[in-house]
């Protein structure tokens, strides 16, 4: 099976929150959360065009400067999501360093930075490095309610939960999946290349059967040959990331919501359901929760995260928790990845 995008822990399931998502047919990279990206390498990093963060504890956002710093020499933007008051605490970061050798000469660095409210963007504010990183207000992308961001491949939902304070989770949506039969492929003569990730690309955005794709050394073919043969289309890919929510029946309903059917469950679980009291205290789900709600979203996989380092002498304790809950008198494809 062939997924637009691969995903990953950035950490350690008691280090900082995050998810690492890297599109195989292209260089290019999406984050859910900017905690610590130590793991990640500067290649990987400068890969990332959008981060989408879920709040600003320092958890979090402690990667901003790594990446930022990166970033500051290359000509693409990068583009930041976050909670209501997220452009604030971008500009503020932003103008914490000095930047008297940025001119018009520079590299054209751009970085926006978004708010999201739980049901639109609300507010944009662009950071262009020619201009020393003054802010500008500019207006922000419309979609649908309930999208973060969409593109032609895929499309970010997005909902707000309650962590004391405004926490966002998110899901990917791939539009398409499209799988290649290699052995049809061969039959036809055609070999494998970048042509083809043009031809996927086609499908997922609905081109007709009579769009010409172009092969190597000057050849062409239709795209409905190679959709009638060698291409496997299905329903695309569910990635879902869920961290830091009050373990409540408003949170529980709104998460179960965003990941209803995902190929793959990213939630945190931080205390043992016996610590229930500091799991509240705290707004945080235990990992009896996190098990339960994958178990009612219909996830396909789940794997946990974000675990208290009360627990560090038994790490495990909390992954067979999640285990315990999710696949209770469930068939045995549904699994908890560690």
């Amino acid at each position: 099976m062939s997924w637009l995008v691969q995903p990953r822990l950035v950490n350690g399931p008691i280090d900082d929150p995050g998810v690492y998502l890297d599109f195989r047919f292209g260089r290019r990279a999406i984050l859910f959360d900017l905690g610590d990206l130590a793991p990640l390498s500067s290649r990987e990093l400068l890969r990332v065009s959008h981060v989408f963060v879920s709040h600003t504890h320092v958890d979090h956002m402690a990667g901003f400067d790594r990446l930022f710093r990166l970033c500051l020499h290359r000509p693409s933007p990068l583009t930041l999501i976050g909670p209501p008051g997220f452009s604030e605490r971008i500009e503020h970061r932003i103008r914490s360093f000095t930047w008297n050798l940025l001119d018009e000469n520079s590299v054209d660095f751009r970085l926006c930075a978004m708010e999201y409210d739980g049901w639109h963007l609300t507010r944009a504010a662009e950071f262009h490095a020619r201009q020393a990183f003054a802010r500008r207000d500019v207006k922000p992308p419309s979609f649908p309610e309930g999208i973060a961001w969409a593109e032609d491949e895929f499309c970010i939902e997005a909902v707000a939960l309650d962590h004391g304070i405004p926490s966002l989770a998110f899901a990917l949506r791939e539009v398409l999946q499209v799988n290649v039969w290699r052995g049809v492929l061969s039959e036809m003569g055609l070999s494998p290349g970048p042509w083809l990730n043009d031809a996927k690309r086609a499908v997922r955005l609905g081109m007709p059967d009579d769009w010409v794709i172009a092969l190597p050394e000057g050849r062409t073919i239709l795209l409905g040959e190679l959709r009638g043969k060698a291409f496997r289309v299905a329903p695309g890919q569910v990635v879902a990331y869920v961290t830091d929510a009050a373990p409540h029946a408003d949170n529980r309903a709104r998460i179960v919501r965003l990941a209803r059917g995902a190929d793959q469950l990213f939630i945190e679980a931080v205390f043992l359901e016996s610590d229930r009291h500091l799991a509240v205290a705290s707004h945080h789900l235990t990992a009896w929760e996190a098990g339960a709600i994958a178990r009612q979203a219909g996830a396909r996989h789940v794997t946990p995260f974000h675990h208290s380092a009360r627990y560090f002498a038994d790490p495990e304790a909390l992954r067979r928790e999640v285990l315990e809950r999710f696949c209770e008198n469930e068939p045995s494809d549904i699994t908890v990845l560690s």
